[in-house]
């Protein structure tokens, strides 16, 4: 019972796969949308790994470990962390921080819940949250919606194939 990990986020709700320009070639460069295909991607992978593997007793889950400052946040600036509101005025965590961002240890919670967990078994090619498989994000409170559920697009089988077929060819090249 092997389990593939792969690490998403709830920026996967900003984009599905950009398929026309999935390399930011032909458009201009926004960091928010690059990233969100990235977590959308990683969400794929694991889909389709899934689905392959699933008859060789490995299972694929992509995880969205919350929202968690990190060193990460060292590249953005602090007007657009205060933007975000993840930062108050005066560079400390605002009170929405305070009360949405996890630790790091609360962070990798869910993602060992999916490798180890038994009530995931007989489960796989899911994506997860908060030590569950997550709701849709038309299940999800709508004030809620940016930060939890999954987007359809990043669970969808034939996206999951396309994608895992364009990163072989990308990857013979």
């Amino acid at each position: 019972g092997a389990r593939f990990v792969s690490l998403s986020s709830s920026a996967h709700s900003l984009t599905g796969i950009l398929w026309d320009d999935i390399h930011f070639r032909n458009n201009s460069y926004d960091k928010w949308m690059a990233y969100g295909q990235s977590k959308t991607a990683s969400s794929l992978i694991a889909i389709e790994f899934h689905r392959r593997m699933v008859d060789k007793g490995v299972s694929g889950f992509s995880v969205h470990p919350g929202g968690i400052l990190t060193p990460l946040q060292r590249h953005l600036q602090k007007e657009e962390m205060v933007a975000l509101g993840w930062m108050d005025m005066d560079g400390s965590p605002s009170e929405m921080a305070k009360n949405f961002f996890k630790t790091p240890s609360q962070g990798a919670s869910t993602t060992l819940w999916c490798a180890t967990s038994s009530s995931l078994n007989e489960i796989g090619g899911v994506f997860c949250e908060d030590c569950d498989i997550a709701k849709r994000k038309n299940e999800v409170d709508e004030s809620l919606q940016r930060y939890f559920g999954v987007a359809d697009w990043a669970v969808d089988t034939e996206e999951a194939s396309k994608l895992w077929d364009v990163t072989e060819k990308m990857l013979a090249s």
